[in-house]
């Protein structure tokens, strides 16, 4: 991870967050533990819990504690109360700074431990998710802190959103099914970055691909690329996979799997296990067994059955390994910088989601290409002169 290294390399002379306390809730792997480490060697007290009951690597939890004395809770597998207790252990800490993905750890601040909330300077938000609960919160007024949008920083979404949301996925779907994706049938419901990314990559295995969207801007956007769109119960009647990638709560219903191929596999890739009805399936099925290691079959009330991928959490964590190195080194180190700049200006900050600073985008691409030894051009005198003028004609 060259990009975190160097911002790593930083932090360990300046120490910007000396004396401060960082609670985490993210995917606990071996990448999120670099991000950790870069920020207890820039002065940082860390305490580090899961985002997911399905997405902690056991192994990397240990490591942490034992090798570098982190504060980290959780476990893959945990129960809800678990994890509802490991994200209050972090809180326990009474923390300085948090950094989310998904808006659980903001929730609880804002809620059960809003005593929290007057210490604490801010924080960061990473998925689609999360960002769109701020949203509604800035929107109501009841934001208590400065929260920034780490999700739409453009070194943030088109990379991580789009080429590792579409690669991690794929692994997670092969490695549950070891089915052929070429000449199937495949659904992509939601034209986001996350979305674009899992249609590209089907369609690089060779899958016929159809998306869903509520969005006639994206709609048309996906027609434009090449695809077929139409609503879901359409779709799902001939659709071999549907992959859910919207954030949105009921984009596969029940109602809708009933008229669905038979065999039909289902797999989500947005951040909560609420995109299929899950709970409907457990609650209105005749009955469900484990097919495979992350896949049930349950068999529906009509006759019809379909099989659902890691309980319909995120497909490409809990049955793969996540975003490639390559692509969290970026995220993470924008991660990094937000957390830096949040520090030093919180005193001229209001209660408000903000944007990732422009520069801050800009310095994690200018170290990335470095770690590529890609160069690329810069404007001359004449042409930044050009730029700032409205005299000169054609």
């Amino acid at each position: 991870m060259p990009v975190l290294s160097a911002i790593r390399e930083r932090f360990k002379g300046e120490k910007p967050f000396r004396g401060l306390s960082i609670a985490m809730a993210l995917h606990v792997e071996a990448k999120t533990g670099v991000l950790a480490l870069a920020l207890k060697d820039g002065g940082a007290v860390i305490h580090l819990t899961s985002c997911n009951p399905l997405t902690s690597d056991d192994d990397v939890i240990g490591s942490l504690r034992s090798d570098f004395s982190l504060d980290v809770h959780g476990r893959k597998g945990e129960s809800r109360d678990e994890y509802y207790a490991n994200l209050n252990a972090v809180l326990d800490s009474r923390p300085d700074i948090i950094i989310d993905d998904g808006g659980d750890l903001t929730r609880l601040v804002h809620t059960e431990r809003s005593d929290l909330s007057d210490r604490i300077i801010g924080g960061n938000e990473e998925t689609t998710t999360g960002v769109n609960r701020l949203r509604v919160m800035e929107k109501k007024n009841i934001l208590k802190f400065p929260m920034f949008d780490v999700n739409d920083a453009v070194m943030k979404h088109y990379f991580d959103n789009r080429y590792g949301t579409g690669q991690s996925t794929m692994e997670g779907l092969l490695v549950s099914t070891n089915l052929l994706i070429a000449g199937k049938l495949a659904v992509v419901c939601g034209y986001g970055y996350c979305g674009k990314g899992i249609a590209m990559r089907l369609r690089g295995l060779g899958a016929v691909v159809t998306v869903t969207e509520v969005d006639p801007t994206k709609a048309v956007e996906a027609v434009m690329d090449g695809y077929t769109v139409m609503p879901v119960r359409d779709a799902l009647k001939t659709a071999d996979f549907a992959i859910t990638a919207t954030g949105m709560k009921s984009v596969i219903k029940y109602s809708d799997l009933l008229t669905a191929k038979p065999g039909i596999v289902l797999a989500n890739s947005g951040h909560f296990n609420n995109e299929i009805e899950v709970d409907n399936l457990d609650s209105r099925s005749r009955r469900k067994e484990e097919v495979r290691k992350n896949v049930t079959r349950y068999f529906l009330e009509n006759g019809n059955h379909v099989d659902l991928l890691s309980e319909g959490r995120l497909v490409n964590l809990s049955a793969g390994q996540g975003h490639p190195v390559e692509i969290m080194d970026m995220s993470f180190a924008i991660q990094a910088l937000v957390a830096e700049y949040l520090v030093k200006n919180h005193e001229k900050l209001s209660r408000k989601l903000y944007a990732v600073p422009a520069d801050i985008d800009r310095s994690v691409a200018e170290i990335k290409l470095k770690s590529m030894n890609v160069n690329y051009d810069s404007l001359d005198s004449g042409q930044l002169e050009y730029l700032d003028s409205w005299e000169e004609g054609t």
